[in-house]
């Protein structure tokens, strides 16, 4: 009876783990056949490939003026820094959100001699759990969220943009959405694993709710595998509520 049970056991792990194999072998063989990520956008053709580490700091015309310089190379982790734009106590967060950011920032913030009420947003995405606790500390701060035209926002980064009770996306800057890990174990039974990515979907679409940013932004978000990203239209960013936001009324 023990030696039955053990070999059970190690049937229904033979199966999950060939069931994850045969899930994930097609996307390893077969990279996402997307565009690039800088291939101009249509609305219906919005999906991009999405590699992070790839990305680098688009080049803004000559003349163009920044709180602080672009950097030349994106930053692994989020680059805090602080400055005074149009007379007001200014913030920008450049780089991938890395796990431990929140923790980072909240030190920054005890260390200034006043809070920032505008901060600017060039990131390729990253923790979604530093992000969602970033954006709560901002939105505590009631700032105003801003990118300039040669900036992006990508994956875990809008919902630092939601955060804003102010937000505006200038012409020309990318802001996109996919799928995320939610840092699940591979490991776990599929069962568990689900639960951790339900989990996960039900804090984002709740952090969206608090920002008043319209949920149906996750339906793309939801179709669109993680080695891919969905570009939002102007059309679309102005719909799900995401910016500009508030939304100008009608004249």
């Amino acid at each position: 009876m023990i030696r039955a049970i053990l070999w059970l056991q190690v049937g229904l792990a033979v199966v999950l783990f060939g069931s994850d194999l045969l899930r994930v072998l097609p996307r390893l063989a077969m990279p996402s056949q997307a565009p690039e990520l800088d291939t101009p956008l249509r609305p219906g053709d919005q999906t991009r490939r999405y590699r992070p580490a790839e990305i680098a700091p688009r080049t803004a015309p000559p003349g163009t003026t920044r709180p602080v310089p672009a950097p030349q190379d994106m930053p692994s982790r989020l680059l805090f820094e602080a400055a005074l734009w149009e007379e007001r106590e200014t913030l920008t967060l450049t780089g991938t959100i890395a796990p431990g950011d929140a923790e980072r920032l909240e030190e920054f913030l005890l260390a200034r001699p006043a809070p920032p009420e505008l901060v600017y947003l060039n990131s390729p995405g990253g923790s979604v759990g530093d992000a969602l606790a970033i954006g709560r500390r901002l939105r505590g701060l009631e700032v105003e969220t801003r990118m300039f035209g040669t900036d992006i926002c990508l994956s875990a980064c809008p919902y630092l943009l939601a955060a804003g009770v102010a937000r505006s996306v200038e012409e020309g800057a990318m802001v996109g959405v996919h799928q995320h890990f939610f840092g699940e174990n591979r490991a776990l039974p599929a069962f568990l694993a689900v639960e951790d990515i339900q989990r996960g979907q039900g804090e984002v679409m709740g952090y969206l709710d608090e920002m008043d940013v319209d949920t149906r932004i996750m339906r793309p978000a939801l179709l669109t595998p993680p080695d891919e990203i969905y570009l939002l239209t102007e059309a679309e960013m102005a719909a799900f509520r995401l910016a500009p936001y508030p939304v100008p009324e009608a004249e």
